[in-house]
């Protein structure tokens, strides 16, 4: 009986699999999302905004993990991993569309281009940087910025979406000729959403950031009003896709700068932008409701980043989420603050940083801090502003000010929010997903399965 149970049950699976054709594929990608930043988020959500409903990839009807180690390494980088989701091969670290024998592999993206759908590629970080790049191009190295954005041109994709292409400029910062060539290729190039109002996407179309800042298009907590978000690039894309070809589309949305302040272990940053990603799986899920029998959603991870997690060895309280809001500024953005006074060889007391403390940490008033806790911000303040001696903590997107992390670290205590690490690690990662095919997602996944079950929800496996 147990044995004719088992057989039913995959007989079963393997209907439902037939059954599904996605014609609409929707792929997010959180960079470093890992499964505490997505438990913390929802806690959040859950006990300071009060909502009723969880996360929205979190109601999804399937809910995975996903293992992400490399061919070389039990901890990946974002090459490897973004190789991993794209074309279904393990690779060494550092290397895009490429298999570990330095051997050209396909992604999915030309699996679905070539069967005639749409195609959309776009990230909140540089269009050339490792998990959108490997969608189009191959590269032994993911810094080979000129070769990697040079592919893109070649690509024939419709729809290309970052704040910036780093080979789009030359080694001394200057503009190359990279965007007139895109142009040449006929894409409609608009920098900045505001300028999307004219548009008629009638033409393969580049969506560029008008103010990025860096390579990224700026934390939500920095810059809630202006900048580029991962959901006016959803929108964008699913509109040029769409006008593309009605019937069948493929859209992968990278939320790239989740990692970037996982990298700098700032929980409060974490927890705005996955929120803000949130937002972006929004508008494929409105999508979804209305073409439910045709239309895939698939949410995962590239790799966990930092081991965030709730709770804390040195916080017997647990932590309070409600703080979260206290927070003003990123923790890069603090940092660039405090290197800014230290340029300006003016004065700067103690006073003064305790009222930018308060104005926005919520320091000495909302944060009831320790004698210990005001000794160590105050030793850090003589160390980094009046002797000059502090020395920069270097993580893999910036070198943080010494007493940034002190602050950062001491507001990340009261939150609740513990870190193992400033880099990846090898945790598992989420996987959700809804639609046409959504059940091939259930079950424990190597990152390398998930492409290859994509093309199988469309039916062209």
């Amino acid at each position: 009986m147990k044995r004719f149970s088992l057989i039913f049950s995959a007989v079963m699976l393997c209907v439902i699999a037939a059954m599904a054709e996605a014609k609409y594929v929707f792929y997010f990608i959180g960079d470093g999302m890992g499964m505490g930043h997505v438990n913390t988020t929802e806690m959040y959500n859950r006990t300071v905004l009060q909502s009723a409903d969880p996360l929205l990839m979190m109601t999804f009807p399937v809910a995975s993990q996903a293992r992400t180690y490399s061919a070389n390494s039990p901890v990946t980088d974002s090459a490897a991993a973004g190789t991993a989701l794209s074309t279904g091969h393990k690779t060494r670290n550092g290397m895009i569309g490429e298999n570990a024998d330095s051997v050209a592999v396909e992604s999915i993206a030309r699996n679905f281009q070539r069967a005639g759908y749409a195609i959309g590629v776009a990230s909140t970080v540089a269009g050339d940087d490792a998990t959108p790049a490997a969608f189009y191009a191959h590269a032994h190295a993911r810094y080979d910025k000129y070769n990697i954005a040079n592919q893109a041109i070649t690509s024939g994709y419709d729809f290309f979406a970052a704040p910036l292409w780093r080979g789009a400029k030359d080694d001394q910062g200057n503009d190359n000729d990279w965007t007139d060539r895109m142009r040449s290729q006929g894409y409609n190039v608009v920098v900045g959403n505001e300028n999307l109002i004219d548009c008629h996407f009638d033409s393969k179309l580049l969506l560029l950031s008008a103010n990025p800042q860096g390579d990224q298009v700026g934390y939500t907590l920095d810059f809630p009003d202006n900048r580029l978000t991962a959901e006016q690039i959803t929108t964008a894309g699913l509109r040029r896709l769409h006008n593309a070809n009605p019937e069948r589309f493929f859209l992968m949305v990278e939320g790239g700068n989740i990692d970037w302040c996982a990298h700098a272990n700032d929980g409060a940053t974490v927890i705005k932008e996955i929120l803000d990603f949130q937002k972006a799986i929004r508008v494929a899920y409105d999508f979804y409701m209305q073409h439910p029998d045709e239309s895939l959603i698939v949410v995962t991870a590239d790799h966990d980043t930092g081991g965030m997690a709730f709770g804390r060895y040195d916080n017997e309280k647990k932590g309070r989420l409600q703080l979260v809001d206290l927070q003003r500024m990123s923790k890069d953005r603090f940092s660039d603050y405090c290197k800014a006074r230290l340029s300006q060889n003016e004065t700067f007391t103690w006073e003064e940083m305790q009222q930018v403390l308060s104005d926005n940490f919520g320091f000495f008033t909302h944060v009831n801090l320790s004698q210990d806790d005001i000794a160590k911000l105050r030793e850090s303040f003589d160390l980094t502003f009046t002797r000059r001696e502090a020395v920069d903590q270097k993580t893999l997107y910036n070198a943080f000010n010494q007493f940034a992390v002190i602050v950062l670290d001491i507001f990340n205590r009261e939150l609740g929010i513990g870190w193992t690490s400033s880099n990846h690690t090898a945790n598992f990662v989420p996987v959700y997903a809804i639609g046409a095919g959504a059940d091939l997602f259930r079950g424990s996944l190597n990152n390398t399965e998930i492409p290859g079950l994509i093309l199988r929800a469309a039916d062209l496996d």
